[in-house]
């Protein structure tokens, strides 16, 4: 089973693909390669390296709050 996280978008490497994004306190690079139209502060999901699409503010949090409600996050 993969999982795949929300993270808010912080910075932009457009040059090589990459961004900063941000879980919480979590702050990772990852390959926007996947994704057209990136900005920053959009909310994408994330797995293993690579954004794979953008999600509303609204479904991020959701999910975030699912994640905390089953004890994932602390």
């Amino acid at each position: 089973m993969c999982l795949a996280l929300p993270a808010k978008i912080m910075t932009i490497d457009e040059g090589s693909d990459m961004a900063t994004v941000a879980l919480g306190e979590v702050k990772k690079e990852v390959s926007i390669a996947l994704i057209e139209d990136a900005k920053i502060n959009d909310y994408v999901l994330i797995h293993v390296g690579y954004a794979l699409n953008k999600i509303s503010p609204e479904e991020a949090e959701r999910t975030l709050q699912l994640f905390a409600e089953a004890g994932l996050t602390e």
